[in-house]
């Protein structure tokens, strides 16, 4: 039998994050814990990307956290694009060794747009990691509530020379949740988000492995399984027959006239 696994898979290397924001989608805390060993990572990489993987993005919890980080950035360094989003706060002590793990791109959250102080030192980081030769980006969290502080943000990284290509336009899920329209007049067409943003369901292009090595088809769905092994045919055995559980508020989907003119790309 032909296995087919996504293309693009976010791994939660932990769940421990010393931001520890009450929204978080996974629950991370600033204790947090990870099953993951570097060696089986590598493995479960070597065997998805036999099978048509194409990208890894490194996240939790916060992955400048986890202790074998830059060993995975080097040993998958050549096999798959290795990306990793971060909140930031480790980054400045960090960022010699973030340098030399030579990351194919690292983006820095903004996760309270009102709080001048962390757009600062967000727009400061994504400068500095790009001086440094690493491509940089942005994740804005945009919230219903803070519309307005979320275009602020929009116009200061655009001003830093940030722009809507190095920017991702996250909705907050749960609750507090912006339309899809309210999204798009925050960024500003073209621009890119998640690929769920028009309608909740499934892309079979990409999948997220949480830090217990369980499996959804979306980072932030209570719909998970467990893999039965780590490697290809444990992730496309998880996902066969996976359902997906909408994750925000009920809202307005965006009408199709908007999806073709608002969209630049997409991504989880």
């Amino acid at each position: 039998m032909t296995l087919t696994v996504p293309e693009r898979l976010s791994i939660e290397l932990t769940n421990q994050c010393g931001k520890g924001c009450s929204f978080c989608y996974n629950g991370s805390d600033r204790v947090g814990a990870t099953l993951f060993t570097v060696d089986e990572l590598c493995q479960f990489a070597e065997s998805c990307v036999a099978y048509g993987t194409r990208a890894i993005s490194l996240g939790g919890g916060e992955p400048l956290e986890y202790d074998g980080l830059y060993e995975l950035f080097r040993r998958l360094d050549g096999l798959v694009f290795r990306s990793m989003t971060t909140n930031g706060l480790l980054l400045d002590d960090a960022i010699d060794d973030v340098v030399a793990a030579r990351p194919d791109k690292v983006h820095v959250s903004v996760h309270f747009p009102k709080n001048e102080k962390e757009v600062a030192r967000v727009v400061r980081q994504v400068k500095m990691l790009e001086e440094r030769g690493v491509t940089s980006g942005v994740n804005l969290l945009v919230r219903r509530s803070e519309l307005s502080a979320a275009t602020h943000v929009r116009k200061t990284l655009h001003e830093a020379g940030v722009d809507n290509r190095r920017i991702v336009y996250l909705p907050m899920r749960g609750s507090d949740t912006p339309t899809p329209r309210e999204v798009a007049d925050v960024a500003g067409p073209p621009f890119q988000s998640m690929t769920c943003l028009n309608e909740c369901g499934k892309s079979p292009r990409f999948c997220s492995i949480a830090w217990d090595k369980s499996v959804a088809w979306c980072s932030y769905t209570v719909t998970r399984r467990q893999m039965k092994t780590l490697d290809a045919a444990g992730l496309a055995g998880a996902l066969d027959g996976l359902g997906l559980q909408f994750c925000g508020d009920e809202v307005p989907l965006m009408p199709a006239t908007l999806k073709k003119r608002d969209a630049l790309g997409s991504t989880r």
